[in-house]
């Protein structure tokens, strides 16, 4: 009981200071606006394609124009994500380093780890937030589409991106709590997230075995089958090993302190 008291404490002081703060509204304006810009251009665009090859009668079955969407717009919104997520994961713990309220919280009787994950607790349901008006586009898309979209496919590529957010944040959690300055984390956190994104595309100039060592780390290649409407074992399995290791090392950093 005392561990969820002390654990809810921390992640309501955390989203506090995100919902109270001018910044959080500057980034949530900023990805509605260019998600919002995306949703309309690449529906519009498909609706045209698909309408020029009715009138050139080329059209000879249905096309799956809610599939093609959700591919479109999800690879469009994921690229938005690289550069959305450093941002709200750079200030954790930059703002305690300049607050000089790190060291203290090092030496309190609170775990670094419930600390921790009290933080990426609160950065996740920020996340969550800035979603929801992207869950809307795709019910005004899904629920009108012909032929219908498969609902588990809608709910795993959203799993996806969800995991692939809260493993990032984990991450950018861990470089924040490396520096005082925001801006700093902020890039380096970016630099980290491409690397590993990348890291696919990298294991195609390597020899075996480090091409698949390379492959597996990759978070676009276990966050390519979500999209798809497959779910694996293996690539829920990275995704939490990722959010668990941005726990643990942000814990070590800050168990520094302590010393």
């Amino acid at each position: 009981m005392i561990f969820l008291n002390n654990l809810y404490a921390i992640f309501r002081k955390e989203l506090g200071s995100y919902l109270f703060s001018p910044f959080f509204y500057i980034i949530a304006v900023f990805f509605w606006l260019i998600a919002g810009f995306f949703f309309w251009f690449i529906l519009s665009d498909l609706i045209q394609k698909v309408a020029m090859i009715e009138q050139q009668g080329g059209l000879t079955a249905g096309v799956d124009l809610a599939s093609e969407f959700l591919n479109s717009y999800f690879n469009v919104i994921i690229s938005l994500l690289l550069v959305i997520l450093p941002a709200i994961s750079m200030g954790l713990y930059t703002e305690e380093r300049k607050r000089g309220t790190l060291e203290l919280l090092a030496t309190s009787p609170i775990t670094n780890s419930l600390v921790a994950l009290g933080k990426l607790l609160s950065v996740v349901t920020v996340f969550s937030i800035l979603w929801i008006p992207i869950v809307i586009y795709q019910i005004i898309v899904f629920s009108a589409s012909q032929p219908p979209m498969e609902i588990t496919v809608v709910i795993l590529a959203n799993a996806g991106i969800f995991l692939f957010a809260t493993a990032v944040l984990s991450l950018g959690m861990f470089v924040s709590s490396l520096s005082e300055h925001a801006i700093l984390s902020y890039i380096m956190t970016f630099i980290l997230v491409v690397m590993f994104w990348s890291l696919d595309i990298l294991s195609n100039s390597v020899g075996s075995p480090l091409s698949y060592v390379l492959s597996y780390l990759s978070l676009f290649k276990n966050y390519a089958p979500f999209l798809k409407g497959v779910l694996q074992t293996e690539n829920i399995c990275l995704f939490l090993s990722y959010i668990a290791a941005g726990i643990f090392l942000t814990t070590q950093s800050i168990e520094v302190l302590r010393k």
